[in-house]
């Protein structure tokens, strides 16, 4: 069984930075996509940056240049390092694990003050 846990959220001003970080269970990890979706207040849940197990890494255009996906497969962790920080970046940060089937974390809030 797949569990995925994600901290670092928190609340930080405009500008600012935070390190996401999602730890998975289960052997699957260094095969798998890893994804960090968001969703925030009154809104559909969306993606914002996937690396694959070869560590090919997409983002939305939203966050090119701000935001950087890692993953440590020794450390079954996947990283979200979130740079120069927007009020519009509030919102529930989503872990995804992909192998076949998904696999969701709980989420981690962020905060973005202005």
């Amino acid at each position: 069984q797949v569990r995925l846990v994600e901290s670092g959220g928190g609340l930080v001003q405009a500008g600012g930075s935070l390190r996401l970080s999602c730890a998975a269970s289960g052997s699957i990890f260094s095969l798998s996509t890893m994804g960090w979706h968001r969703q925030a207040p009154g809104k559909q849940r969306e993606l914002v940056a996937r690396i694959t197990s070869g560590g090919s890494t997409n983002y939305a255009d939203f966050v090119k240049g701000r935001f950087t996906i890692s993953r440590d497969n020794a450390k079954n962790t996947v990283y979200l390092q979130m740079n120069s920080l927007k009020p519009e970046d509030t919102g529930v940060y989503y872990c995804r694990q992909q192998l076949g089937r998904d696999y969701w974390g709980q989420g981690t809030q962020v905060t973005v003050s202005s």
